[in-house]
């Protein structure tokens, strides 16, 4: 599947300014995309660096991020405003907007704001990022909490990037939160919602159990997130490496993402949990995979 000019998207002026220069100055310039997200320390505790110590150090991801030639960085506010003045100008900064803590339960997860589209172009974003928890009970105030981020994003020219994950009770007895139903629904959400860019993880189409019947088929991957990019619809797709696993099959996964008409990848703990010599070796392999779908 081809991927779509930006022209094609039909963005405001301001969101498209922005977008063009994510995606054809920084990184590869070809109009693909590498991100590498950094809220882990919020999301799931100091625990995700003690395969990396030197990962805790905000400076370290700056300037990695800087190094292997992203097109943008996703970071809290807190250490937007504490760090990344530093390198503000030499990578794009990705205000999240919202955010939880992994301690209470997933089942009616919602991730409350901590920070404003007006913030975000007060440091010098070039994006913001929501996570919309796509399936729980807490839905309805999911919905309406996002409602006034896009359209404050709208009214500052700032593209939209939502975190579209299947969450809670609902979704665990269909399949899971990574199966093919779950992946495809959430990306669809976010488009209709009104994404520019819409983050998933990658969908397994083995998870099966309780799924609705058109689901419950023989897909293969392929198949799988080439049916959650047409979900996307004119939202461009970028695909999270998720938990640290084996190289040969995130790449697997990054070169069936890319075949499928995403835009680029979202890796955060697949990269900085590695040593960093190592670090920009695999995102040396990821580059390399982006530079054979130019836009």
């Amino acid at each position: 599947m081809s991927r779509q000019p930006l022209r094609a998207l039909g963005l405001s002026t301001g969101k498209k300014a922005r977008l063009h220069r994510i995606l054809h100055t920084f990184g590869l310039a070809n109009g693909t995309a590498l991100f590498l997200p950094y809220d882990q320390g919020l999301e799931h505790g100091p625990r995700d660096f003690f395969a990396n110590p030197a990962a805790g150090d905000p400076r370290y991801i700056a300037k990695l991020a800087v190094e292997g030639g992203f097109n943008g960085i996703a970071v809290q506010i807190g250490l937007a405003e504490k760090f990344y003045w530093d390198f503000a100008g030499e990578v794009p900064l990705i205000l999240k907007l919202n955010g939880k803590t992994e301690i209470p339960p997933d089942g009616s997860a919602l991730s409350p704001l901590n920070a404003s589209v007006e913030e975000a172009v007060r440091l010098g974003a070039d994006a913001v990022g929501y996570t919309l928890y796509v399936g729980t009970p807490a839905q309805t105030e999911d919905f309406a909490q996002y409602q006034v981020v896009r359209r404050d994003a709208e009214r500052w020219g700032m593209p939209l990037i939502v975190w579209a994950y299947p969450r809670g009770s609902a979704i665990a007895d269909k399949g899971g939160k990574n199966s093919f139903y779950a992946v495809d629904y959430a990306a669809r959400t976010a488009s209709e919602l009104g994404a520019d860019m819409v983050k998933v993880n990658f969908p397994n189409p083995a998870k099966r159990t309780g799924v609705p019947a058109p689901y419950d088929g023989d897909y293969s991957t392929q198949d799988a997130i080439g049916a959650v990019v047409r979900s996307a619809n004119r939202s461009m797709l970028l695909v999270s490496g998720g938990e640290k696993a084996g190289d040969e099959a995130m790449l697997e996964k990054a070169r069936q993402s890319m075949e499928a008409g995403a835009t680029g990848f979202i890796f955060g703990r697949n990269v900085w949990q590695r040593e960093r010599v190592e670090s920009l070796r695999f995102v040396a392999h990821l580059r390399e995979i982006l530079a054979k779908y130019p836009v």
